[in-house]
């Protein structure tokens, strides 16, 4: 038999839906493959359908025109190497997440998943029929064990491909990024290898769909667990992977190999991405937000300026009388270091007139919260007012911490179509504008250099809606904070636990019941990129009218 085998990996972005257009990647990136003279194109997990396609594959048109895609792709590949490509199959009760192998102009073969996640971001149990493990299929030299991406997490399907005769692991997927995600792949695909003794192949695909942001980082492992190549995260690559057959089987020759950037930067650039490819994928090319001369707005504009470049980007100062010389001066720093447009509009005449216009209904009544919000609302009527009239999409800027406790307006400054910090908690805000001003790199479109000025990350927050308005007027101070919202949302500690770890029941308990009072406002908010284990939406799921709280 021949000892060589040759594998091109395509490490690519699909859109959810767009068949036409994912099978063109495809073929092009079989050419490729083809130049390169290898044995097998392969491409991620679902990415003919587009990853994930949630309710779509529960629609028998959408399946069909799939597998008649899948017919289109095997005849223009008929000559030249096998193509691997994720796609739905119709199966007899539900569809099945499948990976079909095609050459010679026909289906050669299909492997469908076995192991459904059913928890965070998927669910997939709901979906799709769980298939039974399969056996290994031969290309070219190689006899191939296809594990579907959950199917890895587990030993069984692995062992099962590799008592029945597989020589190589190839793992297809659509793995979403998520803070210390790659190092647990890593783990556990060296388990894989360990326990079967083959070497291994990891497939992800890139790019932003809706919340989540896929991250790439494909590698490969031989049969002792070392790493032989290792491709870039969030980036789009097309790479070719050699194996030679030896005493102990096959064994990937080393290939490229990217570096592993740190946790801030993987944060940063999944926002960045994140934003970038909502907005091409639902059709916007310039974005519009508040800039209000704190340090979230400015992270958001460093993050569209990198993710669209700045002269797509619109920033807004909407100054009202509580509106301090400081916060007018950082704004027009940050657009100034950004290189994005700034346009100041006043609200102070809006508030006027609403004011008068509400004064009959509102008399004798004191001032409270109400008026703080008309001033916010106002600001988001102007902002959506943009928005609409230029084609310009709206950013929303509050941080996790803000969103977890409700500290925003609906119709207010939660005004928006996409909120680029929704999974970042305030203190990492602080973090990210810092690492942001000393760090630039290739992929960022905005300005190297100091692009927020250290003192709006230094000034103590305010939402400016009162004379002398702090943040910590109404919550407890950020550090305390983020650490009492950490342990309720990503740990689901008891409020005993965190108590136990030093914090004042009555504070904890505080904060709890504005976790749970905020549903309602979270259910109506702007869709953000997923950066921990437990973002707002899919990650978690509670009920708007509830009323259990953690009390003894």
């Amino acid at each position: 038999m021949p000892d060589a085998f040759r594998l091109t990996l395509a490490q690519l972005d699909p859109r959810v839906g767009d068949l036409d257009g994912n099978a063109a990647k495809a073929l092009a990136a079989w050419e490729e493959g083809r130049a390169a003279r290898a044995d097998l194109v392969a491409l991620p997990e679902m990415f003919l359908a587009g990853y994930q396609p949630q309710d779509l594959v529960l629609k028998p048109a959408f399946v069909k025109a799939c597998l008649a895609q899948i017919e289109k792709l095997a005849e223009a590949t008929k000559d030249g190497p096998a193509l691997g490509i994720g796609a739905p199959f119709a199966g007899l009760e539900r569809p099945e997440n499948a990976y079909w192998i095609l050459q010679g102009g026909e289906i050669r073969a299909r492997v469908s998943k076995h192991h459904l996640p059913n928890y965070g971001v998927f669910d997939e149990k709901r979906l799709y029929h769980a298939a039974d493990p399969s056996g290994p299929i031969q290309v070219g030299a190689a006899r191939l064990g296809i594990p579907i991406c959950e199917d890895a997490w587990f030993p069984d399907v692995a062992e099962t491909a590799a008592e029945s005769g597989a020589e190589l692991l190839f793992v297809p997927n659509g793995s979403p990024y998520e803070r210390g995600k790659h190092d647990t792949r890593v783990n556990l695909m060296v388990a894989r290898v360990i326990e079967t003794g083959l070497p291994l192949v990891y497939l992800n695909r890139t790019g932003g769909q809706d919340d989540q942001v896929f991250d790439g980082g494909s590698f490969a492992l031989n049969v002792h667990g070392g790493l032989a190549a290792q491709l870039p995260f969030f980036d789009e690559q097309i790479a070719h992977l050699d194996f030679e057959r030896g005493d102990e089987g096959w064994r990937c020759v080393p290939g490229p190999m990217a570096s592993v950037p740190d946790e801030a930067e993987l944060d940063y650039k999944a926002m960045v991405v994140g934003t970038r490819d909502y907005l091409a994928k639902t059709g916007f090319k310039k974005v519009v937000l508040g800039l209000s001369g704190g340090v979230d707005s400015a992270l958001v504009a460093a993050i569209a300026a990198d993710a669209i470049g700045p002269q797509n980007v619109r920033c807004v100062m909407l100054p009202s009388r509580y509106t301090s010389e400081h916060s007018l001066e950082d704004a027009e720093g940050v657009a100034k270091a950004l290189g994005t447009r700034l346009d100041t509009v006043p609200i102070g005449p809006g508030v006027d007139t609403m004011t008068e216009t509400l004064a009959p209904l509102f008399e004798g009544m004191a001032a409270d919260v109400t008026e703080e919000n008309l001033q916010s609302r106002l600001r988001g009527l102007i902002l959506m007012a943009l928005s609409n009239k230029f084609g310009e999409l709206l950013l929303t800027t509050g941080n996790k911490s803000e969103v977890a406790v409700g500290y925003a307006t609906l119709y207010g400054d939660m005004n928006g179509g996409w909120n680029p910090i929704k999974d970042l908690y305030k203190m990492r805000v602080f973090a990210a504008c810092r690492w942001r001003n000393q760090q630039h790199r290739d992929w960022m479109k905005g300005p190297a250099g100091t692009v927020i000025p250290p003192r709006v990350i230094d000034k103590p927050p305010s939402a400016e809606l009162r004379e002398d308005q702090k943040d910590e007027d109404s919550l407890p101070a950020y550090p305390v904070l983020d650490e009492i919202l950490e342990g309720l949302v990503e740990g689901d500690l008891a409020v005993a636990d965190l108590v136990a770890r030093g914090h004042p029941q009555e504070v904890v308990e505080r904060i709890e019941h504005l976790l749970y009072l905020a549903e309602y406002k979270r259910f109506q908010s702007a869709p953000g990129p997923k950066l921990g284990p437990k973002a707002f939406w899919l990650d978690r799921r509670y009920p708007i009218a509830m009323s259990w709280r953690d009390r003894d």
